[in-house]
């Protein structure tokens, strides 16, 4: 079970909830800028990215709480069955946080590998 308390239990998921989502924001970005370096010029910021979805539900729109085992902090799933704007922001979450980085990453390696095929072909061609 949980020993530490509902205030640790909300520090722990939120920076569960930060680093992770950082870490994916990372990664998209990272693929979107080998992608503008080599095929358009532009950057992003992952930390504010991750900053927005971490603390809302410290503003109330989803919740933290401890997981199902009861051994960590994370988002409180069970709240989404029950209450409709943590099911709204488990939805944001899913979208904008797992559905929109994994599609950023597949289209920004595609376009490097295509870029790439294509210079390739053009150095052939000389």
């Amino acid at each position: 079970r949980w020993l530490y308390g509902k205030q640790i239990c909300l520090f722990y998921a939120f920076c569960g909830v930060l680093f992770g989502i950082c870490s994916l924001s990372t990664l998209t970005l990272l693929s979107t800028v080998c992608c503008l370096k080599i095929s358009f010029p532009a950057y992003v910021c992952a930390w504010t990215y991750a900053a927005i979805f971490a603390c809302s539900p410290l503003a109330h729109w989803g919740e933290y709480g401890v997981e199902p085992y009861g051994t960590a902090c994370c988002f409180d799933w069970r709240s989404t069955n029950v209450n409709a704007v943590a099911m709204s922001y488990t939805v944001v979450l899913f979208v904008f946080c797992f559905i929109l980085p994994c599609g950023v990453i597949v289209t920004s390696y595609t376009l490097i590998l295509v870029t790439v095929r294509e210079s390739r072909r053009a150095v052939e061609q000389h």
